[in-house]
């Protein structure tokens, strides 16, 4: 199994620190000095469960994340392949997890590249896994929800029902996080899920990938992480919050 990060995308809420660097690379560390992204502590992550190699999609901004490829290897320990997303600024993330279909078939935890949170999270999935389960979404089933959380409706026994931005909070179970297990025998039905996801529309994200799954009959599960920090890195008041929480990680 690997690590894979979504790092495409172009975060123009973040700016002046997107104008050179994808969402991926702003800093974290308190003086902004870029010791600390989200990125380091995505692969740190993967590095505290024993995972020793990683993939990152990059589009916006790709350079940036070539040009720091050995020093994040170096410093974490994890062996980096990076796949570049051609349409990271035209499509959405379907798309971007797409690109990354060769690497499912090795199993993934997948981490957006925005989302700071703790490695926690990465083990109550690794500790879900058996039983059937192919798909395993890591779920806070503790949030309060609003209008543009990524909301997860679950039956017992059935796993999730609906994933989207688009749900009455008080019909949710929980907030999906960004983080997600894919076993190995996933792999063909979810690329083929996110092909049919990106084509209908280029706008769609991965998440719209599941529920295409869902829809298709085959199972998505969750695994909720209990009343753990985290963050998705969003705009200046998100990142805030991800320093404060990356202090703590």
């Amino acid at each position: 199994m690997i690590g894979l990060v979504l790092a495409a995308g172009a975060g123009r809420r973040l700016r002046p620190y997107t104008d050179t660097l994808p969402k991926a690379l702003v800093p974290l560390d308190p003086d902004g000095a870029g010791s600390v992204t989200v990125l380091d502590l995505t692969l740190r992550n993967f590095a505290r469960v024993g995972l020793t190699e990683a993939a990152i999609v990059v589009g916006y901004r790709k350079e940036a994340v070539y040009e720091r490829k050995a020093a994040l290897e170096r410093r974490h320990g994890v062996r980096l392949t990076l796949v570049d997303n051609d349409k990271a600024e035209e499509w959405n993330n379907a798309y971007s997890l797409w690109c990354a279909r060769d690497l499912l078939p090795r199993g993934v935890i997948l981490a957006n590249g925005d989302t700071v949170h703790p490695d926690s999270v990465e083990r109550t999935l690794l500790a879900a896994r058996g039983e059937g389960r192919r798909i395993i979404l890591a779920l806070d089933a503790a949030k309060k929800l609003g209008e543009e959380e990524m909301k997860v409706r679950t039956e017992p026994g059935r796993g999730v029902r609906r994933i989207t931005k688009l749900m009455d909070p008080a019909d949710a179970t929980g907030e999906y996080i960004g983080v997600t297990l894919v076993e190995p025998e996933a792999a063909a039905d979810l690329a083929d899920a996110l092909r049919a996801t990106y084509e209908r529309d280029p706008g769609l994200y991965y998440e719209d990938g599941y529920q295409e799954l869902v829809d298709r009959g085959l199972p998505v599960d969750t695994a909720p992480i209990g009343d753990v920090a985290w963050v998705e890195i969003d705009d200046h008041e998100d990142l805030a919050r991800g320093r404060e929480i990356a202090c703590r990680c």
